[in-house]
């Protein structure tokens, strides 16, 4: 592990300038932005044109490469295409690939011309495209044949481009081949407003549908933020973001960071598995690696990595989505032979609170870690009055004393999620002593037992130290005596099997680590956990599912 002295995160926000970290991104100096120009032609002009955009192993082992001057030539000829569809600025262009050298030229092409990418994630059904394409008023679809199938038979489907040319049974689509023989763009990208959005999101809808984000331009600084601090990216590093660009954090981190730094992203096309991640990660002598904590428990539960770290070459590494428990912290540190953090975020703001690889400050197994430079995070009541160190509160960005905060609302305003000047996130936290911010859970996922608050992630993190459990999520169900009382949802490990016994068992090891109000007094095994596409726990549904079952008395 790394022994070198890291400045002062104290320190560093006394230097810090927004200013400057917007100069780094646009040679142009002219308040205006392009996110092409951000990501590829800034780094041609400053010579980086032979770099390494983009190492993509395919999922038959063929590796591609793409430096920035490949990636230049080849979103111009995509860019000159789309401008002879007359498509440009504010235009979204959706996309459904999987990890691609076609995907990055197809992102870089829609900035080059001033359109907003839409990412659609490749597990997606009919239904959830037909609601974001019609929503956002997608001019066109980019996507191949293994995706094509889920854009039939819906309400209205915009022209598709598909990687692989037109089939028999879609003999209309646009050919991709045929797009790349187009004549490059000659003209420079638009220069933009800051406001301009260049990504069109969606949250991912664990409460109603999902609501749109447009990222605005402005953004480009946090996410270049992030990198530097969170992730600690450097020039030489070999960078591998596992999380899937069809989301917030793949798209942001995995593809748009990496490029605004200049530095080398890699894609493994190939779906997860334990032994997969070992291999690409020794093939391409990964030194910098983010994924989400699912990815270090399943790497856990495999014991192939084990001893990885005499072979690995890894430096860092970067967890978001849910805090890490204190056995995965350790498990990484020992086993892969790095440091981990966890970080915090959200689709709409990206990352704002952290362990900064990069930066010295407090750090603890399980928390948040410190505001991102850029960002002052406040903890509120429910009538928005400032709360004290200790004290649980909805965690909230200080809109006006953060210069690097971009959010600036739903894009069809289906909700506010404002108050006094502060973005509420609906997210509880507690502030500890040292500055510090520790993630309790959703506002709504709060359970309260016997006047207690109890945040289900400490009950979840520690179910999960038991050697049976593979997955938990924890939730209150209705109780007359204690308002409520703490359920736990358990998925077993392979060779476990569910018992009176063994639910005695875990119960008694979460009175005795946790505490013994917080420990689940109902205990029900389940096969799968209820989540979105982006893996995270469906609360809501658990929570449904456990008022049924205490109203009709159904057994546990």
């Amino acid at each position: 592990m790394s022994t070198q002295t890291l400045p002062a995160y104290a320190d560093f926000l006394e230097r810090f300038s927004i200013d400057e970290a917007i100069a780094r991104l646009d040679d142009h100096r002219d308040g205006k932005f392009n996110a092409f120009e951000s990501c590829c032609g800034q780094h041609l002009r400053a010579g980086k044109g032979d770099i390494e955009a983009l190492v993509h192993e395919a999922a038959d082992g063929t590796v591609n490469r793409m430096t920035y001057a490949e990636l230049d030539a080849e979103s111009a000829r995509l860019a000159g295409w789309l401008s002879t569809r007359g498509l440009g600025e504010g235009d979204r262009i959706a996309c459904m690939l999987p990890r691609s050298p076609e995907l990055l030229v197809a992102v870089l092409a829609t900035w080059r011309i001033g359109a907003v990418y839409q990412p659609l994630f490749t597990a997606f059904g009919p239904d959830a495209v037909d609601y974001r394409l019609g929503r956002a008023d997608t001019r066109l679809v980019i996507t191949d044949h293994g995706n094509r199938f889920k854009f039939d038979g819906l309400s209205q489907c915009p022209p598709v481009l598909a990687v692989g040319g037109p089939s028999g049974e879609h003999g209309d689509d646009l050919d991709w081949a045929e797009a790349m023989t187009c004549a490059p763009m000659t003209g420079k990208p638009p220069r933009l407003s800051p406001e301009a959005p260049f990504l069109q999101m969606f949250t991912s809808g664990t409460v109603g549908k999902p609501k749109g984000v447009a990222v605005p331009l402005s953004g480009m600084p946090a996410f270049a933020l992030y990198m530097e601090l969170a992730i600690d990216l450097r020039e030489s590093d070999r960078f591998w973001n596992m999380a899937d660009p069809g989301w917030a954090y793949g798209l942001y981190y995995a593809i748009a960071g990496p490029l605004l730094l200049g530095v080398t992203t890699h894609f493994c096309e190939a779906g997860f598995s334990a032994d997969g991640a070992l291999d690409f990660m020794k093939r391409h002598r990964i030194t910098n690696f983010a994924a989400a904590p699912t990815a270090y428990r399943l790497m856990k539960a495999s014991g192939l990595f084990d001893s990885a770290h005499e072979t690995l070459e890894l430096r860092v590494a970067s967890s978001a989505g849910e805090p890490l428990n204190t056995e995965v912290v350790t498990w990484v540190e020992r086993s892969l032979g790095c440091p981990v953090m966890d970080h915090y975020g959200q689709t709409e703001t990206g990352m704002t609170c952290c362990n900064h690889h990069a930066l010295e400050h407090p750090k603890h197994v399980g928390a948040m870690g410190v505001p991102m430079p850029g960002y002052r995070l406040a903890i509120l009541d429910a009538e928005y009055n400032e709360l004290p160190t200790g004290e649980p509160g909805v965690l909230a960005v200080d809109i006006e004393r953060s210069p690097a905060h971009f959010f600036a609302g739903y894009t069809w305003q289906e909700k506010h999620p404002f108050a006094n000047g502060y973005y509420l996130t609906g997210d509880v936290v507690i502030r500890n002593e040292d500055g510090s911010f520790q993630f309790a859970g959703r506002d709504d996922d709060i359970i309260t037992t016997a006047g207690y608050r109890v945040g289900p992630t400490d009950v979840e993190n520690t179910v999960m130290t038991h050697p049976a459990v593979a997955e938990s999520a924890a939730v209150g169900q209705p109780d007359e005596i204690r308002g409520e009382i703490i359920k736990s949802y358990i998925v077993l490990r392979d060779g476990f099997e569910p018992s009176d016994r063994l639910a005695d068992e875990i119960r008694q090891q979460v009175r005795e680590r946790l505490s013994t109000h917080a420990f689940p007094r109902v205990i029900e095994f389940v096969d799968i956990l209820p989540k979105t596409p982006s893996g995270k726990i469906q609360r809501f549904k658990l929570r449904a599912d456990a008022a049924e079952k205490a109203e009709t008395g159904a057994a546990q």
